[in-house]
């Protein structure tokens, strides 16, 4: 006799583990609080759905905060894995120029959100829509919609984060979650813009422009990539990726300290030399020769004194470390992620909680955060993949022993 699952959301974590659950073994129903599954999918594929990145494992892996959680997941189902699936469904992929993943050109989101919703329906997946979680009964059994009683052998919970509320991922079980005594974290904005006060002077020249081919650095963190400034601070892949070490920072003293590196394909001694050895004025050098961004020029220009800016040693070390001031993030109606939620200590390696038996948690819900790039969607679905193994194992074990 099968086993039934109950699968609490309709997200991407749900989505792939509904997919590889074995259907031999289980009969799955997901209950989505929408009237349609994967409305935060759909909202990742604004502006290019990027679906992975094509970096090797090692690096892959380490793109996640804190590294170690989603490592066997990740690896049980990689990028290169999500790739050769989506292949076997009809959705070919191409590697972009920055080694990001994406549908072939033509396909868009809605496409492959329905090439899964039918390869869901071929394995009988049952979809049960505008049923949304409220709690649980005294026996343990999830409830939906304040009386539905859920009772299945299994339970997964793919709640999602509380982002991007207009989708259902509103974060809005948390509370209920405190409720039952499980440990939970508030959320945390991630992936977002970050605030710095700039002078009025230089947003009026630079407000929108890019700072292109640098370096953050916080702490041992470094990451290359781009930002923009805007009138509320910067934002951009290179300021998402550093947001868990930002926000710590944050909440921890209140102010977070970043420092830009103009040319991380220089070493400080070989920047001088070249200001040194240049016959061109100084700002001619800055743009011509090392050909830093104008908002770069002009932040240097406003932070150093004539004799500082003229002291080629000392603006050298400026170019290669230059210190930003963060005082705060975006708010969480405006992110595209949110850390906290349950908090790791909470579930067991197999992501079932470790308060309620045959009960399991996967995806966005958990404390864990990545960047933009690919890194969200591979972690949900590797949750949802790896969940879905262990589960096949675990009852084809128990059929065997029956046998």
């Amino acid at each position: 006799m099968k086993k039934q699952v109950a699968i609490i959301g309709g997200g991407t974590a749900s989505l792939f583990l509904a997919s590889f659950l074995d259907s031999n073994l289980f009969e799955v129903t997901i209950f989505e609080q929408k009237a349609a599954l994967g409305r935060k999918f759909l909202v990742a594929g604004d502006g290019g759905f990027n679906l992975t990145h094509s970096e090797n494992l090692t690096d892959f892996k380490s793109r996640y905060t804190p590294t170690s959680f989603l490592s066997d997941a990740l690896s049980s189902f990689s990028n290169e894995h999500l790739r050769s699936w989506l292949l076997e469904i009809g959705i070919p992929t191409f590697v972009g120029t920055s080694g990001r993943v994406f549908p072939e050109k033509g396909i868009k989101p809605i496409t492959v959100l329905k090439s899964i919703e039918r390869y869901l329906i071929s394995k009988n997946v049952t979809f049960k829509f505008k049923k949304t979680f409220t709690g649980w009964d005294s026996e343990d059994n999830p409830v939906l919609n304040d009386s539905e009683i859920i009772r299945s052998d299994y339970v997964v919970f793919a709640l999602g984060g509380s982002s991007w509320k207009s989708t259902g991922s509103d974060g809005k079980w948390l509370k209920t979650f405190q409720e039952k005594g499980l440990k939970t974290l508030p959320f945390k904005a991630s992936n977002c813009a970050f605030q710095v006060k700039w002078k009025s002077n230089f947003l009026d020249t630079n407000e929108g422009l890019p700072l292109k081919n640098i370096a953050l650095l916080i702490k041992n963190k470094t990451q290359k990539g781009e930002v923009v400034i805007t009138h509320f601070g910067i934002e951009g892949n290179a300021i998402y990726a550093l947001s868990p070490e930002i926000q710590n920072e944050l909440e921890s003293i209140g102010i977070s300290k970043v420092l830009i590196d103009f040319k991380p394909t220089l070493s400080k001694d070989l920047v001088l030399k070249k200001l040194n050895t240049s016959k061109q004025n100084i700002s001619k050098t800055l743009k011509d020769i090392l050909k830093l961004p104008k908002p770069g020029i002009d932040l240097i220009k406003q932070s150093l004194s004539k004799d500082e800016f003229l002291d080629l040693p000392n603006l050298a070390q400026h170019i290669k470390s230059f210190p930003i001031e963060i005082i705060g993030s975006a708010p969480i109606e405006e992110v595209i992620s949110t850390s906290g939620g349950i908090e790791l200590q909470a579930i067991k390696n197999s992501f079932e909680f470790k308060q309620l038996n045959n009960q399991y948690c996967i995806g966005e819900m958990l404390d864990w955060d990545a960047p933009t790039g690919g890194y969200l969607v591979q972690g949900c679905a590797s949750s949802g993949v790896y969940l879905a193994k262990q589960l096949n194992k675990l009852v084809q074990s128990d059929c065997d022993v029956e046998d």
